[in-house]
């Protein structure tokens, strides 16, 4: 199995797991898509900002010396978005609507961003 079939693996599982996620993009850390499962918006452009949020939310921690960053949240009124970190390599960004079990969002992304991690 190729490294992307095993990441769209990832991606599949975590939309199995919670019927919440209106969507999941794994990004290189530079913001470029690897995989997805969007139903809307474009890939590259959520790849890109999602990217750019976490090398945002990188500097925070490192100026406020709070340790490495693991992840962020963004939230609207209608949804939240869940980045975290994946290594040094990679992204994964979770869309949620508004109501999501977000305990259930953090346990099983930060369980896939490690696997993540590892694979790239």
């Amino acid at each position: 199995m190729s490294k992307q079939e095993q990441l769209q693996g990832i991606i599949d599982e975590i939309r199995g797991a919670i019927p919440e996620i209106k969507g999941a993009l794994i990004a290189s850390s530079d913001g470029l898509a690897i995989v997805h499962s969007l139903a809307s918006g474009d890939p590259n452009r959520v790849a890109a900002m999602a990217a750019t949020a976490l090398g945002l939310g990188k500097r925070i921690t490192s100026t406020l010396g709070v340790g490495a960053l693991t992840e962020t949240t963004v939230a609207g009124e209608d949804g939240q978005v869940f980045l975290f970190s994946a290594g040094k390599e990679g992204v994964l960004s979770i869309i949620a609507g508004a109501g999501a079990n977000v305990g259930l969002i953090n346990l099983e992304a930060r369980d896939a961003a490690q696997r993540i991690a590892d694979l790239l």
